[in-house]
């Protein structure tokens, strides 16, 4: 079984690098939800946004800070986020000879739900509480078959790629939810569970970031009392609401300044900040840079 796996990753390395002329970053793929990263140096810490999604190294290591952890994974295991989680990010090993390489595939959990419905989770354990919103397992044959399939689609035609990729992608969510990650993903989907409701609120605070949060209004909106949704928020995210908010407006930020030329002050506006300075500040806080050095050299990596 180990052989085989190793036999897959080798298989899918050669095929993506034979498909694209990969440069350091990110790079989108022709199916919407599934996208690369390629580095040929490993790199300090990172502020990230984790989306819903299931992320898989095909070379390198990769550490990742959640909370007061720190996890470590690698080719023979995978990542699972149910929600947007906030994290901090590092490769370990990368070299010009063996870069990092690893593939992403986004999902929403509608998607998960679609699934849900057409199998048997009442055989999934289920408790009330709460947990961290990001899960990490071993890989296997089940599930690397048919990841494989949908990033080999990409020598398809475009209409088989469209017509094909959403049936693999349930594929897969059927192989997680029959896994050990079913119990985890059923938490967050499931209706009336305290994680899905903590999902809720994360959409309404996510779709509103710029908007002045009211803990005792949202609390509302998602049937908790403001205490419960204060402890389960910082369960699932690592954050208290106010910061998770903070988070998301500075992660905002960096993606206007590297696609937008407009002044700092500018930013701070649209992300909800009051005071430019304040927001010059944070950003330098969770950035390690100020907004105007940082936008610089984020233009340069776009361009690049």
């Amino acid at each position: 079984m180990e052989d085989y796996l190793v036999q897959a990753r080798e298989d899918l390395i050669e095929f993506i690098n034979k498909k694209y002329s990969l440069e350091n970053g990110l790079l989108q793929s022709e199916i919407e939800c599934l996208d690369f990263f390629y580095s040929t140096s490993t790199t300090e810490f990172d502020a990230i946004m984790y989306e819903p999604s299931l992320c898989v190294i095909l070379q390198g290591s990769k550490a990742v800070g959640f909370g007061e952890k720190l996890y470590q994974y690698s080719p023979s295991e995978y990542l699972l986020s149910s929600t947007h989680v906030p994290a901090n990010i590092r490769i370990l090993e990368a070299s010009e000879d063996t870069p990092y390489l690893s593939f992403r595939i986004r999902f929403g959990l509608e998607d998960i739900y679609e699934v849900l419905k057409n199998t048997n989770p009442s055989k999934l354990e289920f408790q009330k509480k709460s947990e961290k919103g990001l899960f990490f397992d071993d890989l296997n044959y089940s599930l690397y078959e048919p990841m494989t399939r949908l990033v080999k689609l990409l020598e398809k035609p475009k209409e088989d790629i469209e017509y094909l990729a959403p049936f693999i992608i349930k594929e897969i969510l059927y192989k997680l939810i029959n896994d050990k990650s079913g119990y985890f993903l059923n938490k967050f989907v499931m209706e009336g569970t305290t994680s899905n409701k903590v999902v809720k609120a994360i959409t309404e605070i996510k779709n509103k970031f710029n908007e002045k949060l009211n803990i005792k209004e949202l609390a509302n909106l998602v049937e908790m009392s403001e205490s419960s949704l204060y402890q389960n928020f910082k369960t699932i995210t690592s954050m208290t609401p106010i910061q998770f908010q903070k988070n998301l407006r500075l992660q905002e930020a960096k993606q206007i300044l590297s696609v937008r030329n407009i002044e700092v002050s500018e930013v701070a506006f649209a992300v909800g900040y009051e005071s430019p300075s304040q927001f010059s500040r944070e950003y330098s806080r969770m950035f390690g840079i100020s907004p105007k050095a940082h936008s610089d050299i984020l233009k340069g990596q776009v361009s690049a």
